[in-house]
């Protein structure tokens, strides 16, 4: 696995062999930024179920101000925070452990509005509609901001909490992309 632009272009990120921790596959994230264009730029992301952070680290190579990772699983943490210390990232970089399915509340205090998020939960674990519920509760969304939830086909998002609207949908192979704009 490897930073696909920017400036951290073919950096390689640390991984994990197994299904603990599925990062989004370099096929898939090439897309998923080339649809992005220009959108990560000064952007402040919030990168939910953070896995390895390979989606939030593409955005800060590709010229993203801030990232903040979030992750439940002490694995995944352990990972992260590496790769965010092979990019030289830590100044740009914020790493919590947090149940992001039961609320996003330890977000409150600290970030700015995200201008743009992440959110790839586990497949087939019914996550991503309580994600992106306690996404828009959380009121840390900037306006017209842009969420990518990366899932499987069969799990499909309809219809998708209010005020998001889907903007966008992808599939590439057993993994889709809904773009979503948030309308505060």
């Amino acid at each position: 696995m490897r930073v696909i632009g920017g400036s951290l272009r073919g950096r390689k990120l640390a991984s994990v062999h197994g299904m603990a921790i599925r990062p989004t596959a370099d096929r898939v994230r090439e897309a998923l930024f080339n649809i992005l264009g220009s959108l990560p730029q000064d952007a402040r992301v919030l990168d939910l179920f953070a896995g390895t952070g390979a989606l939030g680290i593409e955005a800060l190579s590709r010229g993203a101000r801030q990232a903040w990772f979030l992750d439940n699983a002490q694995t995944a943490l352990q990972l992260l925070r590496k790769n965010v210390e092979l990019c030289r990232l830590a100044s740009q970089s914020h790493v919590m452990q947090w149940n992001i399915v039961k609320n996003l509340n330890v977000l409150h205090a600290g970030p700015p509005e995200f201008d743009l998020v992440f959110m790839d939960p586990p497949y087939d674990r019914a996550m991503v509609a309580p994600g992106l519920a306690n996404l828009v509760d959380s009121r840390i969304l900037a306006p017209d901001c842009v969420i990518i939830v990366e899932h499987a086909p069969s799990e499909p998002i309809d219809p998708p909490p209010a005020p998001l609207v889907l903007t966008d949908h992808r599939r590439y192979g057993q993994t889709e992309l809904s773009f979503f704009s948030f309308r505060g």
